[in-house]
């Protein structure tokens, strides 16, 4: 495996990571979190993303700062592209009731154009088929959240250990196959059926700054991006932080 570029960390400044398909911030809070500074990267407009944000198509951005040089800006590149064409609901149960529509994949192509920083990277997707490699995986229970959330990371040119997974506390709460359970969770995703509400999901997943349903059903929690930021910055620099 090739060994990621070190971080350089200049006193009194933060290394720049490039967020892209950044939604309303939740990976970016916990990059920041981390140590990180970030500019994020969204084909719609996102006013409720808390730090410097560019609306434009992700890969043709990145294709621009590969080909302009600016790449070198950067440290390191988070992305986390639509879901829609891998993930299990999608592939499950709309798909075998006729729901939805088709999706692009978007993750061959996004890969190549990160091959080609030379940057250490991150792929961030639900469960389901999308090709990615599990190389780690968070839940919401490994940081006592309201939400479970299970989401795999692919880590290029860099890697992490994987956290330990504890026993869930109980089910998420709401209708599944015409049974209602209660439970310590909430599920962060559509509506109704007992699905979280706004502020259910903003308290669940420690997401304060937006109150945008669509924005937090797609966001990650902070405290996922604030694990992974901080094993970049320990693998980079060899020391933790």
């Amino acid at each position: 495996m090739t060994q990621p570029t070190p971080i350089r960390r200049v006193p009194g400044h933060r290394p720049l990571l490039l967020d892209l398909f950044c939604c309303a911030g939740g990976a970016a809070t916990g990059y920041h979190r981390a140590g990180f500074d970030i500019i994020g990267v969204d084909i719609v407009e996102r006013p409720n993303y808390p730090f410097t944000f560019v609306r434009a198509d992700a890969l043709e951005y990145l294709a621009e700062l590969i080909a302009s040089g600016e790449i070198k800006r950067f440290v390191a590149v988070h992305t986390s592209p639509p879901c829609q064409a891998g993930c299990a609901l999608t592939i499950g149960t709309n798909k075998s009731r006729g729901w939805g529509r088709e999706h692009v994949q978007l993750i061959p192509a996004l890969r190549t154009l990160l091959d080609a920083t030379s940057l250490p990277y991150v792929i961030e997707q639900p469960n389901g088929k999308a090709p990615v490699r599990r190389d780690v995986w968070l839940c919401g229970e490994m940081f006592g959240l309201g939400v479970l959330r299970h989401r795999n990371f692919e880590l290029g040119r860099w890697t992490m250990p994987q956290p330990n997974h504890p026993r869930h506390r109980g089910y998420v709460r709401g209708y599944r196959h015409g049974v209602y359970r209660d439970g310590p969770y909430v599920a962060p995703y559509g509506s109704g059926g007992g699905k979280a509400t706004v502020p259910e999901m903003q308290e669940a997943m420690g997401i304060p700054w937006t109150d945008v349903r669509e924005e937090l059903t797609e966001a990650i929690p902070p405290a996922f991006a604030q694990r992974i930021g901080t094993g970049l910055i320990t693998a980079t620099l060899g020391v933790a932080v």
